[in-house]
């Protein structure tokens, strides 16, 4: 038995926020005091290491569940299921649902739960969590699609990934320029046919015994803030040495695990967390078995849409699959990686065959 994704969508909001909107903005040092350079050779800079031109914010009435009804309905039409016949659905997010006035989570009822409500799936046999797993929780929901449906628990499940970070930065903070909100998802299902497509591997690890507060939540850098309201902070040098030494060897686990050769590998799928980071981290993996970097294996998105979390790899999946990134795109029978690395720390990868 195979396990394939049979639809994918995503939702990108429709609000953009360009890198000269932050010229404005307070940066300071995590210490409270100003910087030296000025918010034009700031914002240059960043932009020189992240990649990121501009980026998606959500409209102000919609939160992450919306977001992530909005990518399932897509995924689902894409997929031409009937939504009642889902055995799970497993979102994956990090903060809840946060609305633009405040910075609060709300995760009661789930935010699964939020989305088959809005489907209006009557179904009771369809089961609804969350999954808290840093950026890589999309991935992650998908390999725990692929064990239902391997241990007989499942037939189908639909896996999403959404995020508002825009609503849990801190304005006076440098990396708020690097987050934005989306969603992404897709339907997962069990195929009979003799077609080697599908899962074919995966890999996952939880580093915690130094690394577990790389990202944190934490005061503002404006000291004349309320101490009781907190954002999403990180240590960035710390995070991109951890990626560096740790993605390409849980991405080589996995495809080795897949009988897989690296030249048969057509596409990279990486978190959207820093362009440089992520091309260092492809240079690494191949590497590691003494080969170059083949020409465009891997797409990017975070130039025009930032850092969207969980929701960054479903989403350049889907633009993928339906033509949406220039010079990239999947025919049958090819091998892609999907790869992410975020809180916890944590680090998964997938092996597929389309």
């Amino acid at each position: 038995m195979k396990v394939v994704i049979t639809g994918t969508g995503s939702y990108i909001p429709t609000i953009k926020k360009e890198n000269n909107k932050f010229t404005s903005n307070r940066f300071l040092n995590a210490d409270g005091t100003p910087f030296n350079s000025c918010n034009t050779e700031i914002i240059e800079k960043f932009k020189s290491i992240t990649g990121i031109v501009e980026r998606r914010y959500a409209e102000h009435d919609y939160n992450a569940s919306d977001l992530g009804f909005f990518a399932a309905k897509n995924a689902i039409e894409n997929a031409n299921i009937d939504p009642e016949t889902i055995d799970y659905i497993i979102l994956a997010h990090n903060f809840g649902d946060v609305n633009k006035s405040g910075i609060q989570s709300d995760i009661i009822p789930s935010l699964a739960t939020r989305v088959k409500h809005l489907l209006q799936i009557e179904n009771p046999n369809c089961i609804a969590y969350d999954i808290l797993f840093g950026c890589p929780g999309w991935v992650e929901g998908v390999i725990q699609a692929q064990a239902f449906i391997k241990a007989g628990i499942a037939k189908k499940a639909l896996v999403i990934g959404a995020e508002t970070l825009s609503r849990v930065i801190d304005k006076h903070d440098r990396d708020s320029m690097i987050y934005s909100d989306g969603a992404g998802a897709c339907i997962v299902e069990s195929s009979e046919n003799g077609v080697d497509t599908g899962i074919l591997g995966h890999a996952s690890q939880t580093f915690s015994k130094d690394e577990a507060y790389h990202l944190f939540f934490g005061n503002s850098y404006d000291k004349n803030k309320d101490e009781n309201v907190r954002y999403i902070k990180m240590h960035g040098r710390k995070i991109y040495e951890f990626a560096l030494t740790h993605v390409p060897k849980a991405m080589k686990t996995a495809l080795d695990k897949s009988n897989i050769e690296i030249d048969e590998v057509r596409k990279v799928f990486i978190h959207q967390a820093n362009e440089k980071m992520d091309e260092a981290i492809i240079k690494r993996f191949y590497r590691l078995y003494k080969k170059p970097v083949p020409k465009d294996i891997m797409p990017m998105s975070i130039h025009k849409l930032g850092n969207s979390s969980v929701a960054t790899v479903p989403t350049l999946l889907d633009l993928v699959l339906k033509g949406e990134i220039e010079g990239h795109d999947l025919q049958k029978g090819d091998i892609f990686i999907l790869a992410s690395v975020g809180a916890g720390m944590n680090i998964n990868a997938i092996v597929y065959r389309y």
